[in-house]
């Protein structure tokens, strides 16, 4: 169960990645249609709203992957001049909170994704209904709370890492 979170996670991050790299095509071309404009070319229509969507789509697709890999920012000034344990029980804690932002986190953009689709909203330029965005970005916010499930229950002994993880790799710094 846990490795299955984890191929997920993967998997994820590299959606991400691709949502990316087509957003990254799309500004290209936009930018070098806006610079054409005198020879009849012009920018993508929609194109801001598309570096929104892409761009959120792929931070949430993107941090559960960080997470588990120890990608997210830390301040060691402190942090690296205490007891093994203390490292281990911060980091637990900080798991635990965090967690509990994601669910709020996700709970949230479940109620949005549920109203935007309840009004219909769209986008001004592409008339691109936003619940759409709301509800791929849920799909990663799911992914991010059982990235931290699996790895807190993972560094509290409740679950066994992955085959290539230890618990060193799961909550050392």
């Amino acid at each position: 169960m846990i490795g299955s979170i984890y191929r997920l996670a993967k998997w994820s991050a590299v959606f991400g990645g691709f949502a990316l790299v087509v957003l990254t095509l799309m500004i290209v071309i936009s930018v070098t249609g806006r610079a054409l404009i005198g020879v009849g070319l012009g920018p993508i229509p929609g194109d801001f709203e598309l570096a929104e969507v892409a761009t959120a789509i792929a931070v949430f697709y993107f941090m559960p992957w960080c997470y588990l890999r120890d990608g997210h920012a830390t301040v060691d000034l402190l942090y690296m001049h205490l007891p093994r344990g203390v490292q281990r029980t911060v980091v637990t804690v900080s798991d635990l909170l965090m967690l509990g932002v994601w669910l709020v986190m996700t709970w949230k953009l479940w109620e949005g994704m549920l109203e935007k689709r309840e009004y219909m909203e769209t986008t001004f330029i592409l008339q691109m209904p936003i619940w759409w965005a709301y509800a791929f970005c849920v799909v990663g916010a799911v992914i991010g709370c059982a990235a931290y499930i699996a790895k807190t229950m993972t560094q509290l002994g409740l679950a066994s890492p992955p085959a290539g993880w230890s618990v060193e790799t799961l909550g050392g710094h």
